[in-house]
């Protein structure tokens, strides 16, 4: 998390300030531009040019948000300007691991991700960048409005669909578990026998 204090510094110009935002979010910026143009050196791209806005754009940042939401939509413009230029559909990148609650067992916590990936990769990639935006970088309704200019409305209808899409993949992910399906070994839940 940015500090107040750095980004006053930032404001004032002190390049110190700036490298340091720039250490404690690329981490974020850089993950975000992957899913978003799902290519390594295009996110390069993208998280030099968002940072370059960034640091044009702080003097107009008026603290209404937080940092971190403004950094988000920078990064997400960003990134549609770029797949806009090359005339490409925005797809996710799934080569990061979600923060999602542990289960007790790591056989579980390996299942649980893999199946959440596969979910999400059957996913349109507009309801896929919705989710990512909305559910993992917190950005609202009305910021991915503004992002992919379209009414806000639409979004929540897309993130709707998402989630229900996504709820039904993962239920008949489970399904092919107990049915012994491809999707993940019983012996992976440590259930044995039968299953």
């Amino acid at each position: 998390m940015v500090t107040p204090e750095v980004l006053a510094a930032c404001k004032r110009g002190d390049p110190r300030a700036f490298e340091e935002l720039v250490r404690s979010t690329h981490r974020r910026v850089y993950s975000l531009a992957v899913r978003l143009v799902g290519d390594q050196h295009d996110a390069q791209d993208v998280a030099q040019d968002a940072y370059l806005r960034i640091f044009r754009g702080l003097d107009g940042f008026r603290e209404e948000a937080r940092f971190e939401t403004w950094m988000y939509r920078i990064v997400t413009n960003s990134a549609m300007n770029l797949l806009r230029r090359r005339g490409r559909l925005v797809e996710v990148a799934l080569d990061e691991e979600l923060d999602t609650p542990a289960p007790d067992r790591p056989s579980e916590v390996a299942a649980d991700r893999d199946s959440l990936a596969r979910a999400l990769s059957a996913l349109s990639p507009g309801q896929r960048t919705v989710v990512w935006l909305k559910d993992v970088y917190g950005l609202s309704c009305r910021e991915i409005a503004d992002e992919f200019g379209i009414e806000e409305g639409a979004v929540k209808v897309r993130l709707h669909r998402a989630r229900k899409r996504l709820k039904e993949l993962l239920e008949e992910g489970a399904t092919d578990e107990v049915q012994g399906g491809p999707a993940v070994p019983a012996v992976a839940h440590g259930r044995g026998g039968d299953g």
